[in-house]
């Protein structure tokens, strides 16, 4: 294993030393006044060749800056829009050296009238629009539009999917305008193919209804997927079978197929694998899309069902697919279509089963206020699931200023989640059965009654059902029960319902100076009921349901609000001062007694932005907000959460007040050569919920309490810089957090819990034009925890991936990792090695493949954790190695 981590760290350097011999030529595009020109194309070509070695375009002060690698005679080309395009000779005759090419560029007439202006280049700029020419940036051996997206510059993607353009994830990803999933868009970024897009367009101050551009402050950021006209109005698709070679049993099988018309639009994907990989991503941004609080008709986005209980693996610092032992199918059927100008219908049908088996073992050594024990546990544990959703959007343009938009979505889950455990020695089964069902209708009125004035009615509607069956065959709590000597299990019947009414009037009123004012006016009706029945059982016999445990809990909130925001624009100096008026009506039943409560409250705040110049960008903020107790705060007697652990509520109204600072600065844009973003952020909870626990060795009672005071402060910097001598992005990553609980352990007094993590990593990828390309980093995370005790630990995740373009039919793809777990005495470090390679039969039609993953065997492996009641070291199962036969068909 060492000798192959060696050779792969040799092909790096050997990949770096050949791309170090480059001469640079820089220099200034100016028009004949002597003032730079933007955004112009500059390109080199080799005499004898037509194909473009290099290109680049100037920045806002007119400069660029090219390579080349070799000695000879080349070309160089500058154009731009309205100017007569040069050209100039140069000749190279030694490497490495610097050339200095200054340009005047004559300005050309034309008439749009009679000439049509194409252009051809890597990247445009238009207003807040940016556009990426895909040819520029493909190199071959992409497959889906995510692995498409990881080669456009600025554009992060992260190991779950999450798509940033710069360190903001983006809004939604589009399809020739039109929006299919919202936030759920992993599920076309991770199935769509990439070989039908054109152009990626990054639009900036981005406006979820169209009648809003340019009049709400919006900092949104979105994608738009250009298709080639080669794919419009015409049937296309894959087709992609996967069958292990070592592991028969291992599978990974796909299909796309899709017709983009003027008209009407289809998208259908069906993914069925059991390699680990994950198709759809978070679901839940899929179902319930979340926007901010001052997100226009927003109303709703933050009402969900709280659930009493959950069987899921564990996060772990670790790439998913190694542990994700799935067997997964997906079907989405996605439709849009046009019957007439006016309207718009967008259909959209997901389904989805998926089994998964997840396997831990784990010594938890406990020490807290004179209590010490251990743990042991060796847990499997299988979810099953089903999940159909629906969605329905019409959009009706009345007019050029007005427009009605109604969304309707249906969900329909059912989850049967078992675990097989031993917990020091005794063989122990959980069973959880439950179901989520939900309807959700919204309706949103725009009207544009001025130019620079909108008004908003939004209403909506949630019912949402979350029913759970559990059960232990076990029953650990004879010193809690020890009346009922004879139980040998347990169960727990619970429903959680919640139903959501709002209504929302929204205007919006921007000034003719670039001031905005904002007023909301609205009504939230929310109402919960959580039952829970708690029983003891000799084998089918209930023998007992104790007292203190079985809830009957109804409550009702009702938000009466005002919201008033107001931008005040000084040239480039913008100052917003919110504040936003709530009058409550709580009612509160608990087992039968009732209670009321009328508070009133106002949450202010008040920031500034300041854009000091094109290249410097401060933005800060200071709140104070007071929120509502949620329904699993309120009620009044225990619930089971675990096999063995309870938790109650406080069984009472409650407030929570808390303020908090934020502030930003920035360096530079993130579309530019060095790129760097800090922030930094300070909050206090003058109240907050905690917990009085009692801590056995068999079990765990957690109350809800009310504390006083916490503190939390979070400062992160990115810095991103890229190397054109190397053709190589450098990425810097900074982050401090420390955060303050309090809590009271076993009767103890009122304990000071204080965590701080640190974090730091590097990573540098290339775009080298030629056969090597190479993308390697590291990550280093440390935690400490500090109570009666201090304990900490530092982890690492360092990896070195390499692609190999050996010509147009052939390519290869390498990727290794290494992960340190620090306080492990033995076995604390991990490889990984993971290999993908494709050959193109017959171009654009059928693909030949083979994957390999795991290929070092690693079976397990393990961490260390901390927390304020001690330590734990838990080994996890992994994925075996396994080797895929890949057949991949165009049409």
């Amino acid at each position: 294993m060492t000798k192959q981590l060696h050779l792969i760290i040799i092909l790096f350097f050997c990949g770096i030393k050949f791309c170090f011999s480059q001469t640079i030529i820089e220099g200034s595009i100016k028009n004949s006044n002597k003032n730079p020109i933007p955004y112009a194309n500059v390109l080199i070509k080799k005499d004898s060749i037509l194909s473009i070695l290099d290109f680049s375009y100037s920045d806002e002060r007119g400069s660029y800056k090219l390579k080349i690698e070799k000695e000879g005679y080349y070309s160089l080309s500058f154009s731009s829009l309205g100017y007569e395009t040069k050209v100039v000779k140069i000749q190279i005759k030694k490497p490495k050296l610097e050339i200095t090419q200054d340009i005047i560029l004559f300005e050309k007439p034309f008439s749009l009238d009679e000439v049509i202006i194409t252009s051809d280049k890597p990247i445009k700029v238009k207003k807040d629009t940016i556009v990426f020419n895909a040819k520029f940036f493909s190199v071959g051996n992409e497959q889906t539009v995510e692995d498409l997206l990881k080669k456009i510059p600025g554009i992060a993607i992260d190991n779950n999917g999450t798509i940033r353009i710069g360190n903001q994830e983006i809004e939604k990803l589009m399809v020739d305008g039109d929006d299919l999933f919202e936030k759920g868009y992993k599920i076309l970024s991770k199935n769509m193919p990439s070989h039908p897009i054109d152009k990626i367009e990054v639009l900036n101050n981005y406006s979820n209804n169209r009648l809003l551009k340019g009049i709400e402050q919006s900092d949104k950021v979105a994608l738009n997927l250009k298709l080639k006209d080669d794919f419009k109005r015409i049937w296309f698709g894959n087709i992609n079978f996967g069958y292990g070679l070592v592991s028969e049993n291992i599978y990974d099988n796909r299909f796309n197929l899709a017709n983009f018309g003027k008209k009407n639009k289809y998208f259908f994907i069906g993914n069925f694998n059991n390699t680990g990989y994950d198709a759809t991503g978070d679901i839940e941004n899929l179902i319930r899309p979340f926007r901010s609080r001052d997100e226009p008709a927003s109303v709703g986005d933050n009402q969900s069902v709280y659930s009493l209980l959950n069987l899921s693996p564990t996060n772990l610092n670790f790439k998913e697919s190694r542990t994700n032992f799935n067997n997964a199918e997906l079907v989405s059927l996605n439709a849009i279509f046009n019957p007439t100008e006016k309207l718009k219908i967008k259909t959209l049908g997901f389904f989805n089963w998926d089994e998964t088996n997840f396997f831990r073992n784990s010594t938890d050594f406990v020490d807290v206020n004179g209590t010490s024990f251990t743990n042991t546990e060796d847990y499997q544990l299988q979810n099953n699931k089903r999940i159909a959703f629906g969605k329905i959007d019409l959009i009706y343009n009345i007019s050029k200023t007005k427009m009605l938009e109604a969304t309707t979505k249906y969900n329909n889950g059912d989850f049967n989640d078992n675990s097989n455990l031993l917990f020091n020695g005794n063989s122990t089964i959980e069973n959880l059965q439950h179901q989520n069902t939900l309807f959700d209708q919204k309706i949103s009125y725009t009207n544009k009654f001025k130019d620079k004035k909108v008004f908003l009615l939004t209403g909506r509607f949630i019912d949402e059902k979350t029913p759970q069956n559990y059960a232990v065959n076990q029953f650990f709590y004879q010193d809690l029960f020890p009346a009922n000597s004879n139980a040998n299990n347990v169960s727990q019947q619970s429903t959680n319902q919640m139903q959501f009414a709002g209504v929302n009037a929204h205007l919006l009123d921007r000034k003719d100076n670039g001031h905005l004012l904002e007023l909301q006016l609205g009504n939230e009706f929310r109402k919960d009921r959580l039952e829970s029945t708690f029983s003891l059982l000799e084998n089918n016999s209930v023998l007992e349901q104790p007292n203190g445990y079985q809830n009957e809990t109804n409550y009702q909130v009702n938000d009466l609000y005002l919201k008033s925001k107001y931008r005040l624009k000084i040239k480039d100096f913008g100052i917003v001062g919110t504040i936003d008026v709530h009058q409550l009506f709580n009612r509160l039943e608990n087992n039968n007694t009732s209670s009321n409560q009328n508070p009133f409250f106002i949450n202010p705040s008040l920031g500034f932005d300041w854009k000091i110049n094109d290249k410097n960008k401060i933005t800060s903020s200071y709140s104070y907000n007071t929120t509502n107790a949620k329904v699993l705060d309120v009620f009044s007697d225990f619930v089971l959460t675990g096999f063995r652990s309870f938790s109650k509520g406080t069984g009472d109204f409650n407030q929570l007040d808390a303020s908090s600072v934020v502030f930003n600065y920035q360096l530079g844009n993130w579309s530019d050569r060095f790129f760097a973003n800090t922030f930094i952020l300070y909050s206090k909870n003058h109240d907050f919920f905690s917990t009085n626990t009692t801590i056995e060795q068999n079990f765990t009672q957690a109350e809800k309490i009310l504390i006083k005071d916490r503190e939390f402060i979070s400062i992160n910097s990115k810095l991103d810089y890229y190397f054109k001598f190397i053709s190589s992005n450098l990425k810097v990553d900074l982050g401090y957090t420390k955060s303050e609980f309090k809590n009271i352990v076993n009767n103890s007094n009122l304990r000071l819990v204080t965590s701080n993590n640190y974090n730091y990593g590097l990573e540098l990828r290339s775009g080298f034009k030629g056969i090597f390309n190479y993308h390697i980093g590291t990550k280093w995370t440390t935690t400490e925890i500090e109570t009666t005790i201090n304990n900490s630990f530092t982890d690492n995740v360092s990896f070195l991936d390499l692609s190999f373009i050996f010509n147009k039919n052939l390519d290869f793809q390498l990727q290794s990792e290494r992960y340190y777990f620090g306080n492990l005495q033995t076995d604390n470090t991990y490889y990984f090695l993971d290999f993908d390679a494709r050959y193109k039969l017959i171009e654009n039609k059928l693909t030949l493949g083979i994957t390999g993953k795991n290929l070092f065997n690693t079976e397990r492996f393990r961490n260390f954790s901390i927390s304020d009641i001690g330590t734990s070291t838990t080994e996890y199962r992994l994925l075996p190695r396994f080797v895929l036969l890949k057949l991949e068909y165009r049409f």
